[in-house]
């Protein structure tokens, strides 16, 4: 069963926080932490994919890892952000940890208030 966008805005709603947006376009959902994105949805190439942030030495070790399906990320800022292609090329479990981690490190750059309103 492959991860998709409808799946992924599941998962991400039910983090605390989090809301659904489409600041870009009706097409593309975004989900935010606060006013924070942590996952921007869209397409590559006509395939549901998702951008999601990282840590530097994560990105590469994943775009290594799964190359073709992780790539840096579109129109953000490579170092930070890469976009994983949902074709099934990385296993279910392992990109629901990404997208975790996605949100966990954009409410660790949250303004010390906004994170105790998350606690």
């Amino acid at each position: 069963m492959n991860m998709n966008h409808e799946r992924l805005i599941e998962l991400g709603l039910t983090y605390y926080g989090t809301s659904l947006r489409y600041p870009f376009d009706p097409d593309m959902p975004v989900l935010y932490v606060r006013n924070k994105i942590f996952a921007l949805l869209g397409k590559q190439q006509g395939v549901e994919s998702v951008n999601l942030k990282t840590l530097p030495d994560e990105a590469w070790l994943q775009r290594e890892t799964y190359p073709g399906a992780v790539i840096p990320g579109y129109h953000m800022n490579k170092k930070h952000w890469n976009t994983v292609i949902l074709s099934g090329t990385v296993p279910d479990d392992v990109l629901v940890t990404m997208f975790r981690e996605s949100y966990e490190l954009v409410v660790a750059k949250l303004p010390k208030a906004e994170r105790q309103w998350l606690v």
